[in-house]
């Protein structure tokens, strides 16, 4: 079966997709003014890049609580609580190197990134052309919950390569943990459904390989 989203996952990457910004910011300056005891062990593409994941991590709880409110599916609020954890996480790392949050308006929906604004208020538009099976139901917000995810794992990959610092490496390789368990949940959901999901941004072995196995427990994988 055709991937139903592929043509909408091409325009996420090309207007939306944060791989592309976080690159872009490598030798460029943090925005924020920061505590100068830290700006010798962080780079500024370090600091970019958790200041970046602490709204990206947060539009997947506001997207999942927004679904949940609408659809009233259970795997929604669980994912979301999920991400919360993840949003916590690097809002502990940025406060551990005395960095400013972004988040300063907890709200579901806002966001100091205006790029992640749009993208929160398009993901949840019940107009916004992701339909899947010709109404646009419960299956399409799981293939954005499923895209989500591997938008986050490509990102969280991405940062991970950009940095050498374990503290940090650690935090992200937990949020990536707990990604694979969310695309493993959605596409579940989906392919109970009779549908065979096809990998949107990431490659479909990989894809396959995360979805094949089995789910990850233990303390690291939030």
């Amino acid at each position: 079966m055709k991937n139903p989203l592929s043509a909408l996952a091409v325009s996420f990457v090309i207007l939306f997709h944060p791989v592309f910004s976080l690159a872009d910011q490598e030798g460029r300056q943090a925005t924020q003014v920061v505590n100068e005891t830290y700006l010798d062990e962080l780079s500024a593409i370090e600091i970019d890049n958790l200041e970046f994941m602490r709204e990206e991590e947060k539009l997947a709880r506001d997207v999942y609580l927004t679904f949940f409110e609408r659809w009233g599916l259970p795997i929604f609020e669980n994912i979301a609580t999920s991400e919360q954890s993840h949003t916590n996480a690097v809002a502990n790392m940025l406060d551990y190197y005395k960095l400013p949050d972004p988040v300063v308006n907890d709200t579901i929906g806002v966001f100091v990134n205006e790029e992640l604004a749009q993208l929160y208020n398009f993901l949840v538009s019940e107009n916004n052309d992701m339909d899947v099976d010709g109404d646009v139901d419960v299956m399409d917000a799981l293939y954005v919950g499923a895209l989500i995810e591997e938008v986050d794992m490509e990102d969280i990959q991405h940062a991970i390569d950009v940095t050498d610092n374990e503290n940090i490496v650690d935090m992200y390789n937990s949020l990536l943990c707990g990604s694979r368990n969310h695309l493993r949940a959605y596409v579940d959901r989906i392919e109970d459904q009779g549908i065979v999901y096809q990998a949107q941004i990431l490659g479909q072995d990989e894809v396959d390989a995360i979805v094949n196995s089995d789910i990850e427990r233990g303390g690291d994988c939030r």
